[in-house]
């Protein structure tokens, strides 16, 4: 895979990220803007002139001119100074699509630095050598300066890297093991290898390519909930979405429909003769819930994409232009805003998805036995599947409140607006996880359901979801650990096996 600053896309980062086989390089076309930035730049420090970043002191120091022998040292400091994050590394995968983020955006040749900078830093991670990155301590004010800077200090020789077996140990061995030499920073590099919203966009993009998956498989878990509860089609017929031309809720209509087909034995037994006039909002009104989701991560996805394929450096380079320019393209609010919507979505999405359990589990709703068992009162069931499902729902509400909105001054006033969009992305992160749960707590008790219904069976990738899911998780006669059947089938939905099992029985889903 080559970069240049302008191919990075959902698919490809998250391939990269959990792929160490595939090796990164930087393209030529990257390589030739990043050399005549860096002319550009070596030509102005030249004449003598003053510089941001480049000569001069941060943030507050702005205004303390540094000489030209001590240029190399401030780069090193700034780098040691500001590696103060703390806090639960991010993960091996995690760090590597940092990598690959920083790197693309250096390459796209308006930071004026060394191509040797890119260079290196795929040099590492091409050798897996990936550095240990603390998960806080940004506020997305110049981009995620403590964690990228502990980024870079892995990469000059300084930091801390990921062993064997995920052990932590001193980069200085791995460099020693591997051959490998550090990167030596020269002027404007420290501060260009820190000054980007590589880390939010990067465990953005990582969860977004996750929470793809997850609609998908929300769609699938309404669908059998759908079936389990007897409830009807008629509100997933095309006349209705195109009286509201939202794309995600004609596309989740169409894939509910495509889920449980026209019809079923289930869906027949209860045509005539049904004294309910209409269905719960938790089933009627998937396509506008589960729709709205799909809308959300859209746009996440292409403000994420645009923001990994930007320069986000302090100040610019524009030799074409011949101006080197102090901007604010490091600020974190365009990400921020983004992930913080996509966890307000998701944390709807489990929401919903809880709602059809609680009717599930209520015989007054579904005329099923209570609590989904067949000998109440001795077994309860699923009575804490719900429950949990419950907690989990009111967890996100907690975490969905946005981040953006917070700001706190930094840096002696001179950063006086931040995004915190680095906690923002974090909490979307929990949130999908917790979302991921509740699915596959609405996927146990809705194949609960259906073997209730027996002999009646529902039809197309319902009928596909429930075999798929009965080759490891049995229907429950009396009460066991329901937990590891909830892990159980939460691993089917993460490692593709139950997307699979539908694909291949009705085709892909849309999103």
């Amino acid at each position: 895979m080559q970069i240049n600053g302008q191919n990075i896309t959902l698919e490809s980062l998250y391939e990269v990220a959990n792929n160490p086989a595939i090796k990164v390089q930087l393209s030529p076309e990257g390589y030739a803007e990043m050399k005549k930035s860096r002319d550009y730049i070596e030509g102005r420090i030249s004449s003598g002139e003053v510089m941001y970043g480049v000569n001069t002191g941060f943030g507050a120091f702005s205004s303390v001119r540094i000489s030209d022998s001590e240029i190399e040292q401030l780069q090193r400091n700034l780098i040691r100074s500001h590696s103060m994050g703390v806090g639960t590394p991010f993960t091996k995968t995690e760090t590597r699509a940092m990598m690959v983020l920083r790197a693309n955006a250096l390459a796209k040749g308006h930071s004026g630095i060394r191509p040797t900078v890119v260079e290196k830093i795929l040099e590492f991670l091409n050798n897996d050598i990936i550095p240990v990155v603390p998960s806080q301590g940004s506020v997305g004010a110049s981009g995620d300066l403590a964690p990228l800077s502990h980024l870079a200090l892995t990469i000059i020789g300084e930091g801390e890297a990921w062993g064997a077996n995920g052990a932590i140990v001193p980069v200085q061995k791995l460099l020693q093991e591997k051959g490998i030499k550090p990167l030596e920073l020269k002027a404007k590099e420290g501060l260009s290898m820190i000054n980007g919203c590589q880390v939010m966009t990067s465990i953005g993009l990582l969860s977004t390519w996750e929470a793809r998956r997850l609609v998908w498989m929300a769609d699938l878990a309404g669908a059998m909930s759908l079936e389990g509860l007897r409830g009807s089609r008629k509100a997933f017929d095309p006349l209705i979405s195109a009286t509201r031309p939202h794309p995600g809720e004609a596309k989740t209509a169409r894939n509910l429909m495509k889920l449980m087909g026209a019809t079923s034995p289930i869906a027949e037994s209860h045509l005539v003769n049904d004294p309910r006039v209409q269905d719960a909002y938790s089933l009627r009104c998937m396509p506008a819930v589960h729709g709205a989701a799909k809308d959300a991560l859209r746009y996440v996805v292409k403000v994420l994409e645009t923001e990994a394929n930007s320069s986000t450096d302090n100040p610019l380079v524009f030799a074409d232009a011949n101006k080197v320019l102090s901007c604010g393209n490091f600020h974190g609010m365009p990400v921020a805003h983004a992930m913080d919507f996509a966890g307000i979505a998701i944390s709807s999405q489990a929401s919903i998805s809880e709602c059809r359990i609680s009717k599930m589990i209520s015989t007054q709703m579904s005329e099923l036995p209570p609590f989904l068992t067949p000998n109440g009162g001795l077994n309860s069931g699923h009575m804490i599947v719900q429950v949990a499902a419950a907690s989990l729902v009111s967890e996100n509400k907690v975490l969905a409140h946005p981040a953006s909105v917070d700001s706190i001054p930094t840096s002696a006033e001179k950063e006086d607006h931040v995004s915190m969009g680095t906690i923002a992305a974090r909490k979307f992160a929990q949130i999908l996880r917790n979302a991921e749960n509740v699915v596959a707590m609405e996927m146990l008790s809705a194949t609960q359901a259906l073997d209730l219904l027996a002999p009646l069976k529902p039809a197309a990738a319902v009928a596909a979801a429930h075999a798929e899911i009965r080759k490891t998780v049995p229907f429950a006669q009396e009460d066991r650990i329901f937990s590891k059947d909830v892990e159980a089938i939460k691993a089917m939905m993460v490692n593709g096996q139950l997307l699979k099992a539908i694909s291949q029985t009705v085709g892909d889903l849309e999103w």
